[in-house]
């Protein structure tokens, strides 16, 4: 399952800091918050930073893109998650 949460999340981040004004940007990020709910019920505070971690990184090197500014869509998941 994760698998296919890290892919959707790639895909759903390198679009929104590609296209920052699209009409469907708001539910991109309603979605990314969707993902790191799911993955904070399945996994906690851990989960959230190891996917994020992963994402980060491979957006970095795909596209040359800073992710970090973007947790910043998780926070309210979990009180440990303040960015």
């Amino acid at each position: 399952m994760d698998a296919y949460l890290e892919e959707e999340l790639y895909d759903l981040l390198t679009y929104c800091m590609q296209n920052p004004q699209a009409a469907d940007f708001a539910a991109k990020q309603g979605r990314v918050q969707e993902i790191g709910r799911e993955l904070y019920s399945d996994g906690g505070a851990d989960a959230l930073e190891n996917m994020f971690f992963s994402i980060e990184h491979r957006i970095k090197e795909e596209i040359g893109r800073d992710a970090k500014p973007y947790r910043a869509w998780w926070n309210g998941i979990a009180g440990e998650w303040k960015y």
